[in-house]
Formats: structure tokens, C-alpha cells, sequence
């Protein structure tokens, strides 16, 4: 029994390490100068150079791409919320006709590859004259996030009890009242789910922001640092510092929301 015990933790041990240990050499690198990258690239700096994470932010324009991300994370969760929210509770709570083809439809509509739809939105979006706008980048993030937000929050609402919504509805309370009142402040954990996601996967989405994005000054963080990439190939120093300082906000705000996170996802399950 002990010697399964210690071959247990000896695996969970090697798995740590083959997860963690890049990121430790990631991190390692950012603050190198690039002799001492090229000397020793896995072990740790002689001395923590902040200087390249100054070097990073000016030379690949960290701020704006990072200004431009806030924009399209806030403009896309907001969206995807309102959207997920609205249709979730109409699936979940009401008597809709045509319900399981609906659901078959966000099933359908989730799992689809988004390359294929590239080549019509191109051409619609610059005859729409949202062609290089993040108005036009958000609305494509709302549509293609709304659908796996919806069932995920409906997943979520069919675990809450309806006696409080009942009791609402004898009050003389209309249905908008119900889901702003009643309903939202029971599903705030997984509304708060959906918007961690959400804002995960705005954040770290390239195909749609490289494809409708042209002008520098609308680039997100992630073009602006495979732009950056790009020109800076061979100076591995400084990548590794914007690659940082790329990764710290959306990892700040995943440890913040942690508890709220998981309790979400425990509490959410695809039920039909």
C-alpha cells in the first residue's frame, strides 16, 4: 500500500514538473540578458533584469495592444452575457416550442470549425463598413462565444429551484423582472463562469483578430505580440518578457475568480 502511495506521488510529481517546468523556464528567460540566454537557456538568471520587461512594453507597444484587448474582452462578455443569459433562462425556465431543435442547434452551432465562415464574414463585414473596427471584431465574439455560453447557463439555471420564481410571478412580477431579480442573483456563479471563459478566449483568440483587424492602432494584445515576435525572432529575451507580461492579466483575473469558477463548473452539468 505505501509503495503505491509513493509511485502515485512520484507520477503526480513528473506530471507537475512537465507542466510547470516550461512555464519555469519562461519566466527564467524574461529576465536574462540574451548572452546568458544563449549560455544556459533552462537554468535560472545570474540576476533579475527588469529592464527587458521596459524594453518589451515600449518596443512592442504593450499598452496599446493591451488597452485595445480590455475594449474587446469587455465589449464580448458583456455581449455574450446579455445574449447567454436571455436565450438560457427562455430554454430553461419557459415553455418554448421547438426547444430540442433549438438545443440541437447550439450543440450543432458550438462544434462547428469557425475557419469556415472566414471568407462570407470577410465579405460582408467590409461591405458593412465594420471591416477593421472592433464594434465588428466584438460582434463576431458574441455570436461565436453565445452559443456554448448558452448551454452552459441553462445547464446552471435547470439546478436552481422555481419556487422563487413562482412566487414572483403570483406577485404580479413580468419575466424580465424574474430573470433580473430573481434568477440572475442565483446564477451569479455561473454567469460568472461564462464571462471567465469568455474573457479567456477573447483574450487569447488570433485567427478573427489577424483576419478582421488591419490598422496597428486596433490590434489586441495577441497580434501585438506575434507582430512583435515576428520582427524580434532571434531576441529571445525580449519575447519572453512581452510573452509575460501578456500572460499576467488573464492570470491575475483567473486566480481572483478562482473560487467563483470552480464553484460554477461543479455546479454545472449538460443536462438535457
Amino acid at each position: 500500500m505505501r509503495s503505491r502511495l509513493t509511485i502515485g506521488w512520484l507520477v503526480l510529481g513528473l506530471l507537475l514538473a512537465f507542466a510547470i517546468g516550461p512555464v519555469i523556464v519562461f519566466v527564467f528567460a524574461a529576465f536574462k540578458t540574451q548572452a546568458e540566454l544563449a549560455e544556459d537557456p533552462l537554468g535560472p538568471p545570474s540576476q533579475l533584469l527588469w529592464s527587458n520587461f521596459a524594453d518589451a512594453w515600449t518596443q512592442a507597444a504593450m499598452g496599446r495592444g493591451l488597452l485595445n484587448s480590455l475594449i474587446l474582452v469587455s465589449g464580448t462578455v458583456l455581449g455574450t452575457v446579455v445574449v447567454a443569459g436571455l436565450a438560457a433562462y427562455a430554454m430553461a425556465r419557459l415553455q418554448l416550442r421547438g426547444g430540442g431543435v433549438v438545443l440541437s442547434y447550439l450543440l450543432i452551432s458550438s462544434s462547428l470549425p469557425m475557419q469556415m465562415f472566414l471568407v462570407p464574414l470577410f465579405y460582408i463585414w467590409t461591405r458593412a463598413g465594420l471591416y477593421d473596427t472592433h464594434l465588428g471584431l466584438v460582434i463576431i465574439y458574441v455570436a461565436v462565444f453565445s452559443p456554448f455560453a448558452t448551454l452552459l447557463l441553462r445547464a446552471f439555471l435547470l439546478t436552481l429551484p422555481r419556487e422563487l420564481e413562482e412566487a414572483a410571478r403570483m406577485d404580479g412580477a413580468g419575466e424580465l423582472r424574474i430573470a433580473a431579480r430573481v434568477v440572475l442573483p442565483n446564477a451569479l456563479p455561473g454567469v460568472l463562469t461564462v464571462a471567465l471563459v469568455t474573457a479567456l478566449s477573447t483574450y487569447n483568440e488570433f485567427l478573427f483578430a489577424v483576419t478582421f483587424l488591419q490598422s496597428d492602432a486596433a490590434m489586441p494584445v495577441s497580434t501585438t505580440f506575434f507582430a512583435f515576435q515576428q520582427s524580434y525572432v532571434q531576441n529571445g529575451v525580449l519575447n519572453a518578457a512581452a510573452g509575460l507580461i501578456m500572460l499576467l492579466p488573464m492570470l491575475v483575473l483567473f486566480v481572483t475568480l478562482q473560487r467563483r469558477f470552480t464553484e460554477g463548473l461543479a455546479n454545472t452539468g449538460m443536462s438535457a
